[in-house]
């Protein structure tokens, strides 16, 4: 049974307040009802059985705003990728998913793997406060990075603005240029985003080591390998336990 102070830790308002970034097509979607669904949904709503509390989504468009919110205690869980920046207010489990980042150019660029991005003049288009921008920021000594909006929005700054390079997550770049001709994915991944979910810290210890307990618990009972089956989510991975 769930103590009654673990509930309160993650459900103040009585009502678990749960981020869930569209930002992520791999994890979160707008269904044809217009509500959200996906993989974080589905942990989501399975956190709140747990805690024996409603659901409340709290949906957003980037995962930016995702790590705003959950930090400024307007809700009580999110699921980020892992990255040392937003830790500083935020408790992250192990990662309970593993996705792929890539680079996009045009099938006419000189750059043809991914030792070729980081040189001087080349403009890199990311979607802002992403796991890839906050990576890239660290890693990129030399080339420009240039912030669109959104995730969403990354191949169409790019491609309007002819920049040299897109970066983003392998399905989303891949769903983005569906039918457009001329353009091409590098062949190999320059990072591995390790998804996860995460608890503001002000909740305490306790709320921390039970998020990080639940996670664990979705991995090895399948949960999360049937939350990707059910909706076709393709290119990421299970990750292992922690």
């Amino acid at each position: 049974m769930t103590s009654q102070d673990i509930v309160q830790a993650f459900a103040p308002t009585g009502t678990l307040r749960a981020a869930i970034n569209l930002g992520n097509p791999i994890l979160a979607h707008r269904t044809t009802a217009g509500s959200a669904g996906g993989v974080s949904v589905d942990l989501a709503t399975a956190l709140a059985t747990r805690l024996g509390v409603p659901l409340e989504p709290v949906v957003v468009d980037t995962a930016g705003r995702a790590v705003d919110i959950v930090a400024a205690d307007e809700a009580d869980i999110g699921f980020f990728a892992i990255d040392p920046r937003r830790g500083a207010s935020i408790a992250f489990t192990a990662p309970y998913v593993l996705i792929e980042g890539y680079y996009l150019v045009r099938d006419d660029s000189p750059v043809r793997t991914n030792a070729d991005v980081d040189r001087p003049g080349t403009r890199v288009v990311v979607g802002q406060g992403s796991a890839y921008d906050l990576y890239l920021t660290r890693e990129l000594q030399q080339a420009e990075i240039v912030r669109a909006p959104s995730s969403q929005t990354v191949v169409k700054t790019f491609l309007e603005a002819s920049h040299d390079v897109a970066a983003g997550v392998r399905q989303q770049l891949e769903s983005d240029i569906a039918g457009l001709p001329g353009l091409r994915l590098l062949g190999e991944r320059f990072m591995v985003i390790r998804q996860a979910m995460g608890v503001p810290k002000s909740r305490g210890d306790a709320a921390a080591a039970f998020l990080a307990g639940f996670v664990e618990d979705m991995k090895a009972s399948g949960r999360v390998a049937e939350a990707l089956r059910a909706h076709d989510v393709h290119g990421a991975t299970v990750a292992p336990a922690a």
